[in-house]
């Protein structure tokens, strides 16, 4: 599990024909993707299932606790994504809600468009 951050201070900031606005870049796909809108109620809960792809939940609202394996759960919150490798076994869930687009596709790399979150960030 990777966690990137596409909150206003990682993105660039445009100027081009007279605009004004600070873009975060996120993903570019080659192949095919899935995208959908998830929302996570007031104590939602993704259960702990296994990655068929690799899978990146982009949190734009809200926040939650994520773990991957046997490791502890992270706290994430709006402006970070999270990133699972295809057969990485993973969970999601929220204490106070949290409204997520999930992006699935055979070939993402976050790395290439997303600063890595550090620990001074969470």
């Amino acid at each position: 599990m990777q966690i990137y951050r596409f909150d206003q201070e990682s993105g660039k900031h445009i100027t081009r024909f007279d605009s004004d606005f600070v873009m975060s870049r996120i993903i570019q796909t080659s192949e095919n993707a899935h995208v959908g809108c998830m929302h996570l109620p007031v104590n939602g809960v993704v259960g702990y299932h296994e990655a068929v792809c690799p899978q990146l939940m982009v949190i734009v609202s809200g926040a939650g606790q994520v773990r991957s394996g046997h490791n502890s759960a992270v706290h994430v919150k709006a402006g970070e994504a999270v990133f699972w490798e295809k057969g990485e076994w993973h969970e999601t869930e929220s204490e106070t809600g949290l409204t997520a687009i999930i992006i699935e596709s055979e070939v993402l790399t976050p790395s290439a468009y997303m600063p890595v979150r550090t620990v001074d960030s969470e």
